[in-house]
């Protein structure tokens, strides 16, 4: 097997650890003072602060409630949703500094075993724990031992991010399922032993008017994809346009024609499902399942065990990441009839992950996103999951999970709003 399909247990440095959070503090979340607001030095990212986040909003109340959770005699796995790439691990880091200063948290083996052996030692020093596809076993043995030494565990469970912060993902099971084996094991010891499952959820918004910036990375979007700007658009129907401009070249693409009078959300919706079809027959799916994420899997798992016809797999792997591509706009982007600049800036920063490539700018952009200006971290802790008193099933304590996280974020979002937090504009996606 190659090093970045091979699991390698973390070896946690401490000193390193603590050295790393003040570094991440400054120069990846907060900047410089006396540098972040001064030009030319703000252009910096480690002096501006590279996820530009100034301010941390985490209530007292919370933060005890996560610290209640974590400790020793009991495991917990700290399960945060997944707004943001780079930016995960930088706010990540810092709420687990304050609650437990040696939690291992998984992150994808491209990051942890795929830049190099240097890289590599660097993170697992850094209690880095790398998920490798289709065969987590190792990862997920180490977590349990991790977790029953008092050790907090953290891993997303929404998966991928999605850019979109308002809406919380269907949950994978991954936590809950580690959890339930932590405490098989430590009850064989403790007929007390408590396992939590501690969800976090973070909120970014902008400090001020950063709409200029924003229409500058729009500019290099539609320059980038060839797509015509229309002069009379505001900002976000500029994006919407981009979108819909995708999405026809991918209904060219596929052969289906596009229907003018469809709104986006129709149109993708009928080409998600004309190329699940497609895929369903390549990989002799059942078509009477028409869960998409059930389909999804199934073509991975195909992709796994059947590697003797190059021409077929390169069929399937297109058709699955066509349409894993096209969902990652769900119905959440057309549910509500304004937008707030911070939805304008994760549609953004989704069309360039997975429309601009080739340059070295947009490789960057797709590892370290820079956000459109100064940032403020609002955090809340809902009330964790005790597995130790849960009578459910997994499926129900991941639903309980997701209902919890999901009330949350919309309490917190509400709350901004309220307090004038956000700038709002027409959303083209409500309608069109």
């Amino acid at each position: 097997m190659s090093r970045i399909d091979t699991f390698v247990a973390p070896r946690p440095n401490p000193a390193l650890i603590r050295a790393m959070t003040s570094v991440n503090r400054i120069v990846m979340l907060r900047g410089v003072p006396g540098f972040r607001d001064l030009l030319p030095f703000n252009r910096l990212a480690g002096l501006r602060g590279v996820s530009n986040v100034r301010h941390i909003d985490l209530p007292h109340a919370d933060l005890e409630r996560l610290k209640a959770s974590c400790g020793a005699e009991k495991a917990t796995f700290i399960t945060p949703n997944h707004p943001e790439f780079f930016t995960d691990w930088m706010i990540d880091k810092e709420i687990v500094s304050q609650v437990s200063p040696l939690t291992a948290s998984w992150a994808t083996n491209g990051v942890v075993n795929g830049l190099g052996r240097l890289m590599q030692k660097f993170w697992l020093a850094n209690n880095l724990i790398a998920q490798i596809p289709g065969n987590s076993g190792a990862a997920k043995e180490h977590s349990v031992a991790w977790a029953l030494k008092g050790h907090g565990v953290l891993l997303h469970p929404e998966g991928g991010v999605g850019w979109h912060s308002n809406v919380v993902a269907p949950l994978l099971p991954g936590a809950v399922e580690m959890g339930l084996e932590a405490l098989k094991r430590g009850r064989a010891t403790d007929p007390d032993f408590k396992v939590w499952i501690a969800p976090v959820v973070w909120k970014l918004a902008f400090t001020g008017n950063v709409e200029a910036a924003l229409a500058k990375e729009c500019a290099y979007v539609e320059k980038n994809l060839k797509i015509e700007r229309q002069a009379t658009d505001t900002l976000p129907q500029r994006i919407h346009h981009v979108y819909s401009t995708l999405l026809a070249r991918d209904e060219a693409a596929s052969g289906m024609p596009s229907d003018e009078g469809a709104t986006y959300a129709e149109r993708r919706q009928a080409l998600v499902a004309e190329l699940g079809r497609r895929l369903g027959e390549s990989i002799s799916f059942d078509a009477a399942i028409t869960d998409t994420a059930e389909l999804l899997r199934h073509a991975r798992r195909w992709q796994r065990e059947n590697t003797d016809d190059p021409e077929r797999q390169r069929q399937v792997r297109a058709l699955a990441d066509t349409i894993q591509r096209l969902q990652r706009v769900g119905p959440w982007a057309a549910a509500n009839p304004r937008i707030t600049q911070e939805e304008t800036a994760e549609h953004l920063k989704r069309v360039r992950n997975d429309y601009c490539r080739g340059g070295l700018r947009d490789t960057i952009n797709r590892f370290i996103p820079q956000p459109a200006g100064p940032r403020c971290a609002h955090i809340r802790v809902p009330d964790p999951l005790g597995l130790h008193e849960y009578p459910g099933s997994i499926d129900d304590a991941v639903a309980e999970l997701h209902r919890r996280m999901q009330e949350t974020v919309t309490s917190t979002v509400t709350e901004l709003a309220a307090k004038g937090s956000f700038i709002f504009y027409p959303n083209p996606f409500y309608r069109h």
